[in-house]
């Protein structure tokens, strides 16, 4: 095992050591050559949301397990599940106006069991929640996405509080985890239950985000169109691209901690 490790080490340890912007075009190049080996190995790409919503229910399951079992909430942020639960009732209300599909099953869930963990912090576990170190203000991502809404929405025939609606939700979906990687880099210790909550949340996000590319890939931008017209299809691509690097750093961590055998996550400075 450890013989294994080692070429993984020196090539951790050569990325380490290069300058922000070559690490950048490794991450860019490593995320391109992901999304092709997906579409050569993945001949549907619609299984990639589906795909996305079992990784983040996975991920919840691993919450309801630390809330369960371990007793305590310790590390987890309350602001981003809040604004998970805000963006997902958001968007379950767009979903029953204007197109009812799976999806909205699984949003469904996925509220519900949110709806459960925010319950248990706020009253059941209160004693062990870090309400000092969860101290990112909400209205910092609550009121731009609001603003980006009005702004930039789909140009299609539905009500217009409809289609601000929906571009709210994407837009919050985005960031709505800034919350809880403000919680970890005040902390720099994460334990594992929490880690492999957010690298879910990672994997997900890629996920969706690959499921977004491949399809522009695959109807050569003919997508696009049907999004609607002028900034909104770039600006839901952007959504996905944003969401996806937001969480590519500490993934990064955790991968390479997991590697090493370590059960808790250490964060060097400037990592989230």
């Amino acid at each position: 095992m450890k013989a294994a490790t080692k070429p993984i080490h020196a090539v951790t340890t050569w990325v380490r050591r290069q300058p922000p912007k070559v690490k950048a075009f490794l991450g860019v190049v490593s995320a391109m050559a992901a999304l092709v080996l997906l579409r050569v190995i993945v001949h549907d790409h619609d299984n990639f949301f589906v795909a996305a919503e079992a990784v983040h229910a996975l991920g919840i399951s691993v919450l309801i397990y630390k809330l369960t079992k371990e007793k305590t909430c310790a590390g987890l942020s309350l602001k981003t599940q809040e604004l998970t639960a805000l963006f997902l009732a958001v968007r379950l209300y767009c979903s029953f106006v204007m197109e009812f599909d799976i999806h909205t099953l699984l949003d469904s869930a996925t509220l519900v069991t949110t709806l459960w963990v925010i319950y248990m912090i706020r009253f059941k576990l209160k004693a062990s929640y870090m309400e000092d170190k969860d101290n990112f203000p909400i209205y910092y991502v609550v009121i731009p996405c609001a603003v980006l809404s009005v702004l930039f929405h789909p140009s299609t025939h539905h009500h217009i509080i409809n289609k601000v609606s929906w571009a709210f939700c994407v837009y919050l979906e985005a960031v709505s985890v800034l919350p809880q990687l403000r919680v970890m880099q005040n902390t720099k210790i994460v334990e594992p239950f929490t880690a492999h909550y957010v690298f879910a949340l990672g994997i997900a996000r890629f996920l969706s985000c690959a499921h977004w590319v491949l399809q522009v890939w695959d109807t050569r931008g003919r997508l696009l169109t049907a999004l609607g017209y002028g900034f909104w299809p770039i600006m839901v691509l952007l959504s996905e691209v944003i969401q996806t690097f937001i969480l590519a750093d500490f993934c990064y961590y955790y991968v390479k901690s997991l590697m090493g055998g370590q059960l808790v996550l250490r964060l060097p400075s400037g990592v989230v």
